[in-house]
């Protein structure tokens, strides 16, 4: 199993640009984010899963906003309203999955079920978990 946390504000994986002379190009947000998931994947832990089936799961925290009343900023920290903002779910695991590649697992084709989700939290963050279908959960 590998588990490790991306500190800060959860990011999609944005579309390529192109140039006017039809150069395809990865925006510099999606390269930092990408880069900081390998950053905190590599300090965290150092297993790879080579081949086989992984079940992944992601959980995104954004940030509470100070500016919503204090009986709101509770029920966003319970779980009883959760964000339905952008960035969207399926694109962040892209931007996270992607990151990964030969590094965690020889190719993001071997994730073969997937849970994510959002919530709020005052601690903006990514946690991530990764299991070689087969293992137990300890």
């Amino acid at each position: 199993m590998i588990k490790f946390t991306i500190p800060g504000e959860p990011k999609a994986k944005a579309r390529p640009r192109v140039t006017k002379s039809g150069h395809a190009y990865t925006p510099d947000k999606t390269i930092e984010f990408e880069n900081w998931v390998k950053l905190c994947y590599q300090e965290s832990c150092s297993e790879v899963f080579h081949d086989g089936e992984i079940s992944a799961s992601i959980v995104c925290y954004f940030r509470i906003p100070e500016s919503k009343p204090k009986k709101k900023q509770l029920d966003m920290e319970s779980g009883i309203i959760r964000p339905t903002k952008k960035p969207d779910l399926d694109n962040i695991a892209k931007s996270v999955l992607d990151a990964l590649n030969g590094l965690a697992y020889r190719d993001d084709s071997q994730i073969v079920d997937l849970e994510i989700s959002k919530y709020y939290s005052h601690a903006p963050c990514t946690k991530v978990v990764l299991i070689k279908r087969g293992e137990t959960n300890e």
